[in-house]
C-alpha cells in the first residue's frame, strides 16, 4: 500500500486531496500558472518559464495561450507543435499525454479527478485520478470535456461542446453528450 496521498493519487488508488503534500504541489502549480498567465504574450512566448519546468514535458513549439490553468503541472505531457487556446483547464492528478501537433480549442476542460460517490467520502476529499491520452494530429474542438480514462485516438476530431466520456478511436469524429460518432442517433 502507498504510503502518502500523493503515492495513492499516481497509483490510481482512492486518495484525499485534502493533504498537506497535495496543497502544497497545487500552490507550485497555481505559482507558475499565475506567472505564465500574466506575463505580456511577447514576454511569455509559447510557455512561462516557471510552467515550462513544472510541466512532465513540452515538445518543440508547444504552447500554451492564457488564460489557462492546472492543478499540478508535473503530468502533463505536451508533444511537438501541441496547441492550446485560451481558457483551457487541465485538473491532471493523474497523466495527461496530448500527441504531437494536436490542436485544443478555447476553454477545452480535462478532469483526471473523479470524486468518490458517497456523500461523506466528497467531504472527506476522497477522489481517484484516470489518465488521458490524445493521440497525434487529433483536434479537440471549444468547450469540449474530456473525462478521465478515456484515450482519443490519433487523428480523431472531438465536435465543439462535446462531452467525451468513452474512447474515441483514431481518425472518428464524436459530437454530442456524451459524445458519440458522428452520423449515428
Amino acid at each position: 500500500m502507498a504510503d502518502s496521498e500523493r503515492a495513492r493519487m499516481a497509483q490510481g488508488a482512492w486518495y484525499t486531496c485534502l493533504d498537506a503534500e497535495l496543497e502544497a504541489l497545487r500552490g507550485a502549480a497555481a505559482d507558475a500558472v499565475f506567472e505564465h498567465n500574466s506575463l505580456p504574450p511577447r514576454q511569455r512566448g509559447n510557455l512561462g518559464p516557471t510552467l515550462k519546468a513544472l510541466l512532465g514535458g513540452a515538445g518543440e513549439r508547444a504552447r500554451i495561450e492564457a488564460p489557462f490553468h492546472c492543478a499540478y503541472g508535473f503530468n502533463i505531457h505536451l508533444g511537438d507543435g501541441v496547441f492550446l487556446n485560451a481558457g483551457c483547464t487541465i485538473l491532471d492528478t493523474a497523466t495527461v499525454r496530448i500527441g504531437k501537433g494536436t490542436l485544443l480549442g478555447p476553454n477545452v476542460q480535462i478532469y483526471c479527478a473523479e470524486h468518490h460517490k458517497e456523500a461523506v467520502g466528497r467531504q472527506a476529499g476522497l477522489e481517484i485520478a484516470r489518465p488521458v491520452e490524445i493521440g497525434a494530429s487529433a483536434w479537440i474542438g471549444g468547450g469540449a470535456i474530456i473525462l478521465g480514462g478515456v484515450t482519443i485516438g490519433e487523428g480523431a476530431i472531438v465536435g465543439a461542446g462535446a462531452v467525451v466520456t468513452r474512447d474515441v478511436p483514431a481518425n472518428t469524429t464524436v459530437v454530442g453528450n456524451p459524445a458519440r460518432p458522428l452520423g449515428r442517433g
